[in-house]
Formats: structure tokens, sequence, C-alpha cells
């Protein structure tokens, strides 16, 4: 079977969604990617790390939402009319991932993938996430894990707290 056969039995699989966070570009599998929304109003979930924002309804589902920029150790900065939602789905469990701005979505090769380097790991935050790098033409995409944003801890709390208002929002 060559390249294009692949490529017809499922049309996304080299795609990815890039989005900006501070001086970085980063790529996610679209197939993790349910949908990107704007930016909607969070309700905060008390005693949680300072990453994970809380949650939003989304047409009646209660979605965890967590700051990416926070999550990478990046300064935080004001949410603008580019701020955007990028919802995924990570070990069964619906995530929303607040991203400063969606780049775009392009077609990385597995061919193109480097793994990520070993030297001068001096952000090790970020490296734990990222499982490759991406080549575009002349410029680099760090190319996420959504599988590693979000523990096996955290992801049971974000479920925990999304079903007890979803029971609170029920009754």
């Amino acid at each position: 079977m060559n390249d294009n056969e692949m490529q017809e039995q499922d049309p996304q699989r080299d795609k990815y969604v890039t989005f900006k966070s501070g001086k970085e570009y980063f790529g996610i599998k679209i197939q993790y990617v349910n949908e990107i929304i704007v930016y909607q109003e969070v309700t905060a979930i008390p005693e949680t790390k300072d990453y994970i924002k809380g949650l939003i309804n989304l047409r009646g589902k209660i979605i965890p939402v967590m700051d990416v920029r926070l999550r990478f150790k990046q300064a935080p900065i004001e949410y603008t009319d580019r701020t955007c939602i990028i919802v995924i789905t990570v070990k069964n469990t619906v995530v929303g991932l607040i991203v400063e701005k969606i780049a775009e979505v392009v077609e990385i090769r597995e061919k193109d993938i480097l793994p990520p380097p070993t030297i001068g790991k001096s952000d090790k935050t970020q490296q734990r996430y990222v499982y490759g790098i991406g080549k575009i033409g002349d410029s680099v995409k760090l190319l996420l894990d959504p599988d590693k944003l979000l523990n096996d801890e955290e992801l049971s709390l974000l479920e925990q707290a999304s079903e007890e208002i979803s029971d609170e929002e029920g009754e």
C-alpha cells in the first residue's frame, strides 16, 4: 500500500491543529480534536491547580478546561478575541484547552517528525508533553501528546467535578 492509498483510507492521519502559546507553535493530532470554540466564561473549581481554569457549559455538557500557557509554566496573559478553546478527548474524557490563538490545520507526514531534542532541557516542563517536532517548510511545530497533558489523577478529579456540577444542574 503506497502513501496515497493510506491517505485515502484516513484523510486525517497526518493532520494537526496548530496553535500559538508564548513564542512557540504547537500541534495536536486532529483525531483528538472534537471542535474549536471561541473563549467563553469559565466557572472556577476551588482547590485545583492554577492551570485548571474551571468548567464550561458546552451545549449542556460540562467540560473542564485548562490554560495551556499555565500548564507549560509560561506567564499568564489576558484572554483576547483571539483566545480559543480546543475541545479534545483524552482517555475518554472531554477537556478544553485554552490557547492564545489557533494557527492553522497542517499536514505533517511521519517522515517529517523528529524526536524532541535531548540537549539543553532547561525547560523540562514543556518537554514532558512533546513527543516530536514536526517540520513544515522552514518552520517547526512542537507536537503534543494529549495523554500527558493531564495525568490520571487530574483527569479523575476533573471528571468528578464536572459530574458533580452536572448533577447539581439536573436537580
